[in-house]
């Protein structure tokens, strides 16, 4: 895959574009303490006959592992990295009717009209918690695992992994994955270190989850960073010689924040996966702007060009899936969180990556449309499509 270096800009502009584009990252809002993962009692509405079924505050589950250090005092987890993983179990109260994907956390009275909010929360040992991973697996034998990217907070990833699966009315309860980011607009670097040593935690638990007969494949999803630290444990696991958790494995990128160079290295050493890895890219993604900066204009992968012939024809070569997103509704300003707004097509893509084995028709460059469809790209005519009969 050649490189793609970004469009040439003045040193002072450049310099401002990743100075709003960073303070955009660190967001206008207050971020969210550990408080908001005390489990609460939500009030009993005396009106509540008078709310019909869509209008009523929905529920859904979602399991966490960290290999954050916990903050006893807070009652949450930190930025500093744990010797072993903490195994959590949640539920959830969704707030309806929702247009976009901001998430309001809730205060010390929290309305469910309007705020997420954390109902029960349990800690769980490693044999307990597979076994709840087991018990919610989706009845083609899926598991969903989510890893966050940089600037993440525990507890944002975990209500981000929540609004996930409220949009994308996910069965069961998906996985979160949880490592160390240092949750700070500065910690860029320590963010990719920690990305880095997490791998290993990361691998034990995607290869606990496969032991099982019950687990058919397990899709791996991750973004900006966190596709970074999921490409590096599939490459640790093919040095291991791991093809029987390999073969279980879909892969889908959203955003990634990987260098090209380094992508194309990993995937040397992965080799061919039975189901292609997918990657969700926009031209337009300004955090991704910042980060190529910070590393001396390195292109990243989530800002392929699809419309690029060298990219179509990579994509062909290294049998991957580039699907563009641009289409789809973000709400950072940045263009980076697009990947939130899509989990109300998550049942086409996780039919797209769950489903038969693939075969070449199934690789290429495609454009993820508004109405929830990924078409062929006009060099790529051929093939199965998210969306197509």
């Amino acid at each position: 895959m050649t490189e793609r270096r970004l469009d040439r800009f003045p040193m002072r502009a450049k310099a401002m574009l990743v100075a709003i584009g960073l303070a955009m990252l660190a967001g206008c809002a207050t971020r969210p303490s550990p408080d908001v993962l005390n489990p609460v009692h939500l009030p009993v509405h005396l009106n509540a006959s008078l709310h019909s079924e869509e209008a009523a505050p929905s529920r859904v589950n979602v399991l966490a592992a960290t290999n954050r250090s916990l903050d006893t005092a807070r009652g949450g987890f930190g930025s500093a990295w744990a010797d072993n993983l903490t195994y959590e179990q949640y539920a959830f109260s969704v707030p309806p009717g929702r247009k976009d994907t901001a998430i309001t956390y809730p205060n010390s009275r929290p309305d469910p009209e309007r705020q997420f909010a954390v109902i029960r929360r349990k800690q769980l040992a490693k044999d307990a918690f597979l076994e709840e991973a087991l018990r919610s697996t989706q009845s083609d034998g899926t598991v969903g695992i989510f890893v966050h990217g940089y600037n993440y907070s525990y507890q944002e990833a975990l209500f981000r992994t929540a609004q996930i699966a409220a949009d994308a009315n996910i069965p069961g309860s998906p996985i979160l994955f949880s490592w160390p980011s240092a949750a700070a607009v500065a910690g860029y670097v320590a963010d990719r270190d920690a990305a880095l040593s997490s791998r290993s935690d990361l691998d034990s638990l995607v290869t606990s989850l496969s032991t099982s007969g019950k687990v058919k494949r397990i899709i791996l999803f991750g973004h900006s960073m966190g596709g970074f630290l999921v490409m590096e444990t599939v490459r640790q696991l093919k040095l291991q010689h791991r093809d029987d958790v390999i073969g279980k494995l879909a892969v889908i990128l959203a955003a990634p924040d990987i260098d090209v160079d380094v992508f194309r290295s990993q995937l040397k050493d992965i080799g061919r996966m039975p189901i292609p890895i997918s990657l969700l890219v926009s031209k337009d993604d300004r955090a991704l702007v910042a980060s190529s900066f910070i590393a001396a204009e390195r292109a990243r992968v989530g800002r392929l060009d699809i419309d690029d012939p060298v990219i179509k024809e990579a994509a062909l070569k290294e049998r991957l899936r580039v699907i563009d997103i641009t289409s789809i509704q973000a709400s950072d300003g940045l263009g980076h969180d697009r990947y939130a707004s899509l989990a109300k097509f998550g049942a086409q893509l996780a039919s797209f990556e769950s489903g038969r084995r693939s075969t070449a028709g199934d690789v290429g460059a495609y454009v993820f449309d508004a109405a929830g469809a990924a078409v062929a790209s006009p060099f790529r005519l051929a093939g199965r499509v998210v969306g197509s009969q």
